[in-house]
């Protein structure tokens, strides 16, 4: 692929620092003892002697003025203006350095290293005045500097596909994106130090898994040449978890990556991330206690408060959430009590209500399909849904009130799933007969549908105590956090289409 005339001169600059005797890529370590930000927030007028500092990162601008010049210096945390004057660098008689490399060798974006110390400028903006320059590293391509002049942005790095695909240049040049991947970080940590101090452990279960099993989805199909076996990416841990609980562990949890073969949307990654914790003897309702505690939590420690702003919505996150059963909801929002419906008249209902259905699905499915098109978008702020019908739920133990119902909820927030969670079915008996019910559906024709995992099955004939799990979109809920409204902006190299070759 031929080079811009950009590319091409950095590449002659690159040559020309090698021809002087200047390694552009040095292997040597370079000593950093101060960062951007906490150089400006400890600074202290008229300290003497003033600190010393030793700093790196990229050339994001600069300003050469004969002798002297300045130059805005952008590390892992931020921004800081650089004074370099030719005379402190250059101290001999050789001004080389300064005349050539410095001034027309040196591109934006290109990483150097600086060592002087702290003052601030007549104007009042901190500085770090250099007296050594080390070129750490030749930038080849020019990056995208966005400029900001009387309220205007020019040449601003927005196309979402070349940001998503290019992240490395939108974490560079775009405020603000990099917070967001560290609010994610937060997320986590606020969640599994929650775990700890309740005394549950996290552990690792395979994602490379001889049956899909734990949920309804399409999964990615792999093959094992020694073995010389279909594989599945899996497409959610439970299974395996609950077989630790039946191992004797009281609390268990999992940051998994998980992989379902289905559509990409806003709301939708291929690969995605979702935590599942389990405990025993616990049921659905401390569940729901347990993790509206858990998110208003995290909220407090990510954001400083309990509200956050998505989109049009400012979303509470204040413990208690609301609750609501499932079928309360469907007939509050379209006026028909699917309480007790066979699987003709749900379909009577769905079609007169103009959601689409077909011939593969069963109650479950169809159930599923209304609240999903009439219900799920109307629930913006925090909003259990409670109570699901039996059909939907083969992994969910009897509502202890009404046997055609379960024990299950799901955590709705700004129109989307954001938990699921159930008391768990550690009935051996009545899980394989759930099970079986979702290889007839799987006959119709359904490919979301369940397979006969039989180790469970002989797992939960060794005795499974009274059990809740919750599972939790991990993504979703960073979204949530950060103000989001794209699943891309919280994945830093989210699933693309393939790049269009020139």
């Amino acid at each position: 692929m031929a080079l811009s005339e950009q590319e091409q001169i950095r590449r002659n600059s690159m040559e020309q620092m090698r021809a002087m005797g200047i390694e552009p890529y040095p292997a040597a370590e370079f000593p950093v003892t101060g960062y951007t930000d906490e150089i400006k927030e400890t600074f202290v007028d008229d300290l003497d002697p003033a600190r010393e500092v030793s700093i790196a990162g990229r050339i994001m601008s600069r300003r050469i003025m004969g002798k002297a010049a300045f130059v805005e210096l952008q590390d892992s945390r931020g921004r800081i203006q650089v004074y370099v004057s030719r005379d402190d660098i250059c101290p001999g008689e050789d001004k080389e350095f300064y005349n050539t490399v410095f001034k027309k060798l040196l591109d934006i974006g290109d990483f150097i290293g600086i060592k002087g110390f702290v003052f601030r400028t007549r104007t009042g903006e901190i500085t770090v005045h250099a007296r050594e320059l080390t070129v750490l590293s030749k930038s080849l391509r020019p990056l995208p500097i966005v400029k900001v002049k009387d309220g205007v942005t020019y040449d601003s790095f927005d196309d979402p596909e070349l940001r998503y695909r290019r992240r490395y240049v939108d974490l560079v040049v775009n405020e603000g994106v990099r917070d967001i991947f560290i609010k994610r970080t937060k997320v986590f940590n606020s969640m599994r130090n929650y775990f700890n101090e309740h005394g549950y452990m996290e552990v690792e279960t395979p994602i490379l898994q001889s049956i899909p099993g734990g949920a309804s989805a399409r999964p990615f199909i792999t093959h094992h040449n020694a073995l010389d076996i279909p594989l599945y990416l899996r497409i959610a841990d439970e299974l395996y978890l609950k077989r630790l609980i039946v191992g004797g562990f009281e609390g268990v949890y999992e940051f998994s990556k998980n992989f379902r073969n289905e559509g990409m949307d806003r709301t939708h990654n291929p690969e995605f991330t979702c935590m599942e914790i389990y405990v025993a003897y616990k049921d659905y309702n401390w569940m729901m206690q347990f993790t509206e505690k858990m998110i208003e939590r995290i909220c407090l420690e990510v954001n400083g408060t309990t509200e956050v702003q998505v989109g049009d919505n400012l979303i509470s996150f204040k413990a208690p959430f609301a609750r609501v059963t499932m079928a309360e909801a469907i007939k509050h929002h379209t006026g028909v009590d699917i309480t007790g419906m066979d699987e003709d008249q749900l379909r009577e209902a769905a079609k007169s209500l103009g959601v689409e259905i077909d011939k593969t699905m069963g109650k479950g499915k169809i159930i599923d399909e209304i609240f999903g098109e009439k219900c799920e978008g109307k629930y913006i702020q925090p909003t259990f849904i409670t109570d699901y019908p039996i059909e939907m739920s083969p992994l969910t133990k009897r509502h202890r009130s009404n046997p055609e119902l379960t024990e299950r909820f799901e955590l709705m927030v700004n129109g989307k799933e954001l938990c699921n969670a159930y008391s768990e079915l550690n009935d051996p008996i009545d899980q394989y007969e759930r099970f079986v019910e979702q290889m007839k559906l799987a006959d119709k024709g359904d490919d979301e549908a369940m397979i006969i995992d039989h180790d469970f099955i002989r797992a939960l004939e060794y005795g499974m105590p009274p059990t809740s799990g919750m599972g939790i979109g991990m993504d979703r809920l960073v979204m949530l956090m950060t103000g989001q409204v794209a699943i891309q902006e919280v994945l830093l190299f989210p699933q693309m289409k393939p790049e269009k070759k020139d």
